[in-house]
């Protein structure tokens, strides 16, 4: 398995290279300058200088993060935010009113802690914890899941041939992810989902995510574990179904929230005839991990899951709002899309991004989106369902 023990300061990496790239013959040109680099999960990273320093700034203060966790464990007891008291919102569990204070100022202070990110070493137990993943392997034997990969090896299925084809795609040149050993680990996770679900199976986008739980938690059956608990507890049903209803309500959803919350933006968008969805349909298959830099989408999964797909939402409005003004000035849907997915590649400032996505963009609560959700489903569903009649009746013309 692969293990990021790669921990050495960006600034160590390219310390060679800085001073050459600051001096100031070509101070003016340093924006232009490209370096390359490994990050903590082994993705190679592409940036200018400025890149760079954002990225030192933010090592910085994740060390600084993690004084706090560790500051916290000894204060309050190892493991202090498994306590039973602690639920996770991801779950649907509300805090009862009969709590103590403290243990309200507990939930309080995990999730300001939570949305400030949860240091790289911390991050496996306490999303295996507080995302309910713990809880829903339990209740299965121990051999759960060294039995099902057993017993669906050399099986063949739709699933399983698409898997196979996309498992070369998923992050090429990864050191450990594109490789004989990380395609078989990756392989397992999906396959074996895929029969415990057979409604889902395998929808592509999954395995983009399966692959950054794979680096993450850097055990297989974490990681099926986590993939269990995001597509069955975290994220809303039927997103990655056959028909992709669940995502195509979402992208609904979002469309409205755009509106409301961008009004502006959101005009003009529609006088350019610009669909949303068509980079916010990558963004919620695959949870921002093709589209943002790697640290900065497990910083959005720390959040995610802690206070459920909600979150999804925050931070895609939150991409639109802090280029708000230079997409109003936009002229054709092709601009539109260079601007978003340039900001996107080069958001390596988590910190940027979570503070438009939760302080800026407004509260949006688990019930509203569901009353949205409602609200959108007999339209998603008739709009599938037509499609279907036309397929069909081409299926019958053609024989």
């Amino acid at each position: 398995m692969y293990t990021a023990d790669r921990k050495r300061e960006i600034s160590l990496e390219i310390q060679h290279q800085i001073p050459i790239i600051l001096r100031p013959s070509i101070h003016s040109r340093r924006a232009n300058l490209v370096v390359k680099f490994q990050d903590l999960y082994g993705f190679t990273v592409e940036g200018n200088v400025d890149d760079v320093n954002v990225l030192n700034e933010v090592r910085e203060k994740v060390r600084e993060q993690g004084r706090v966790w560790w500051s916290l464990e000894a204060s309050k007891g190892a493991n202090w935010y498994l306590q039973p008291q602690v639920f996770s919102i991801a779950e649907g569990i509300a805090l009862k009113s009969s709590l103590k204070l403290s243990t309200l100022a507990n939930a309080i202070t995990l999730k300001r802690l939570i949305r400030k990110g949860i240091p790289p070493v911390l991050r496996p137990k306490v999303w295996f914890s507080l995302s309910g993943a713990a809880k829903k392997k339990s209740t299965v034997p121990e051999s759960y899941y060294n039995d099902l990969t057993k017993a669906v090896e050399g099986k063949v299925t739709p699933a399983t041939k698409q898997i196979d084809h996309d498992l070369p795609r998923t992050f090429p040149g990864h050191p450990w992810l594109d490789t004989p050993e990380g395609h078989a680990a990756l392989r397992r996770v999906l396959v074996g989902y895929s029969f415990r679900d057979s409604d889902v199976g395998y929808c592509q986008g999954l395995n983009y995510v399966a692959a950054l739980l794979l680096l993450v938690m850097k055990t297989e059956e974490d990681a099926f574990w986590m993939l269990a608990v995001l597509l069955e507890n975290v994220l809303v049903n039927d997103c990655y179904t056959t028909n992709l209803s669940g995502c195509h309500v979402e992208q609904r959803v979002f469309k409205d929230l755009l509106q409301k919350k961008c009004p502006r933006l959101s005009a003009h968008l529609e006088e350019l005839e610009f669909d949303v969805s068509l980079v916010a349909t990558e963004w919620f298959l695959c949870l921002f991990s093709k589209s943002l830099p790697s640290e900065t989408t497990l910083r959005v999964w720390d959040v995610l899951f802690y206070e459920g797909a909600k979150v999804l939402f925050h931070v895609a409005l939150a991409i639109f709002k802090m280029k708000e003004n230079e997409l109003l000035l936009t002229h054709h849907v092709g601009d539109v899309i260079y601007i978003l997915q340039q900001t996107t590649h080069h958001l390596f400032d988590p910190d940027e991004l979570l503070t438009v996505a939760f302080d800026k963009i407004g509260s949006m609560t688990t019930n509203t989106l569901s009353k949205q959700r409602k609200k959108q489903e007999p339209a998603v569903l008739a709009e599938l369902d037509q499609r279907l009649r036309r397929l069909n009746s081409i299926k019958v013309d053609d024989k």
